[in-house]
């Protein structure tokens, strides 16, 4: 299995740690011993959109003891926007990647994600989070993530919900319940430490929560005024096009192992969400693709067996029963690994 050791890298260097400046907006010394939390976030040239993230994580009224934000070889503004907020808000360091040529999603994503967890001692903090430069958050999203995690201790992981904007309409994009997004992957250290961080491979966001959920966790996000955020940049079209994204959302089911009833029953329940057909039919197609070129699928014991479980359940029971019903079986497993 491809994974990655949560305490090690190939490109580590020294661990930067958290400074008294980055506690600011706490409200209570209380919140400071355990609201620690640190954002991660890799990016290639975002520039177009990353001013807005920035300036939503400084409006936080909880901010991050840490933020590193990871610059994966990019060739616009981004490196020059990056030294002037860093410059201004010592909290935010920045590391550089040498430029590998394009955007590389997936496992690209995952590669530099882990080659700024490098520069963190995680047991210094509460949470941790993957953080994507193209959203708009609200000021008290971090905080609300935080007020759910402290309210079941069993949320290994949990976000908003995302919207983006079409015309002068927001759109939901449509992200169940049971698990968090992945442009916003807000994770409990103590869970994230358990599964050894996220796999290098397309549908990281979805394993995550497979896996976590196996080990007795549960994930969720919330669609509340406070946590509703704006994708600027919609969901599957940050490399090339809605068709590319979509296919490569199909091809990243297959290779997680879900199976084609539920994939094409996914499919179905998204026809009529923009881009309307030709989403769901790139879904699809890109499943088929990967099944016609002998993709390897993701490989770690028993977890085909418990995904597809689950996935029949939801198909015959709905996704919120199944989720409830594997939850509680999975709740003496959760205990004995903390007993």
């Amino acid at each position: 299995m491809d994974q990655h050791d949560t305490r090690s890298s190939d490109s580590a260097s020294a661990v930067i740690s958290p400074t008294s400046p980055n506690t600011v907006g706490l409200r209570s010394t209380s919140a400071q011993k355990s609201r620690r939390y640190v954002l991660i976030s890799p990016c290639r040239d975002e520039s177009k959109f990353m001013r807005v993230t920035l300036d939503s994580v400084i409006k936080q009224a909880v901010r991050p003891a840490l933020w590193i934000v990871v610059d994966d070889g990019s060739t616009d503004a981004t490196p020059e926007i990056l030294a002037r907020y860093s410059n201004e808000h010592p909290w935010i360091k920045v590391v550089k990647r040498t430029n590998r040529g394009d955007r590389k999603v997936g496992a690209g994503v995952i590669e530099a994600f882990n080659d700024g967890l490098a520069q963190v001692d995680l047991d210094q903090f509460d949470y941790v989070c993957k953080l994507d430069l193209d959203l708009d958050l609200p000021p008290e999203y971090f905080e609300q993530l935080m007020v759910h995690m402290e309210a079941d201790e069993r949320l290994a992981s949990c976000s908003g919900k995302p919207y983006f904007t079409r015309g002068e309409s927001l759109v939901s994009e449509k992200c169940g319940d049971e698990h968090a997004v992945g442009m916003t992957k807000f994770y409990r250290v103590e869970a994230f430490k358990q599964m050894n961080g996220f796999v290098k491979a397309l549908m990281w966001d979805g394993i995550d929560t497979h896996r976590t959920r196996r080990m007795g966790w549960k994930a969720a996000s919330f669609d509340e005024p406070k946590i509703r955020f704006i994708h600027l940049r919609p969901m599957g079209t940050s490399h090339k096009n809605w068709w590319t994204g979509r296919t490569r959302h199909g091809w990243g089911q297959y290779f997680m192992g879900t199976s084609f009833p539920y994939l094409l029953a996914s499919a179905l329940t998204r026809i009529f969400h923009p881009p309307i057909f030709l989403g769901s039919t790139a879904m699809v197609w890109g499943y088929i693709k990967a099944w016609k070129d002998g993709v390897k699928r993701f490989d770690e014991p028993g977890f085909t067996k418990f995904l597809r479980r689950y996935q029949w359940r939801s198909l015959i029971k709905g996704k919120h029963a199944a989720t409830r019903e594997v939850e509680a079986e999975m709740d003496s497993v959760w205990r004995e690994s903390r007993s």
